[in-house]
């Protein structure tokens, strides 16, 4: 279903999200691309090293997004990111006027796993984008990645 040159990019988000777990974070990463396949910025969570709980990468490239792309190049862009969307994230995504977004794992997933490994629920709604931003093209979840993103979170809840 994912083409060679996008299960690169979501690849690329799952390294992200090893880095924000390496650096002490939760393991999030996303990567943004242009409508001609060109990597437009990535980040990944920084919430522990900023103490700012925004500071998940789907609300950062959102920002970065809205300073460096016409709304013609956002709308035209996709944001492959290693979870879906949180509601804040997929609110931010569609006030942006951002594209698509494609994920490896969804929500209901990492509700599920996480409600597994005994950790309370997060203070917002798990909410699906469509949810929250019907109007978003969305794919995933993505089965060739979901088990390494759920490995991620067991350790970063130390489960392994």
């Amino acid at each position: 279903m994912w083409s060679e040159t996008e299960m690169t990019y979501l690849k690329r988000a799952v390294e992200l999200a090893e880095e924000a777990l390496e650096a002490g974070d939760e393991p999030f990463g996303s990567v943004l691309v242009g409508a001609d396949g060109e990597v437009l910025a990535e980040d990944r969570n920084r919430i522990v090293e900023t103490g700012d709980p925004t500071r998940h990468p789907e609300f950062e490239l959102a920002r970065w997004a809205v300073r460096h792309l016409t709304p013609e190049q956002r709308k035209a862009a996709t944001v492959y990111t290693s979870g879906e969307h949180c509601p804040m994230c997929a609110a931010a995504h569609a006030w942006s006027g951002l594209g698509r977004i494609v994920y490896a794992s969804s929500s209901q997933q990492l509700a599920r796993w996480l409600n597994e490994m005994g950790v309370a629920p997060p203070p917002v709604s798990t909410l699906s984008i469509r949810e929250v931003a019907p109007g978003i093209p969305v794919e995933g979840p993505v089965p060739a990645l979901v088990d390494r993103i759920q490995q991620l979170h067991r350790r970063c809840r130390g489960c392994d």
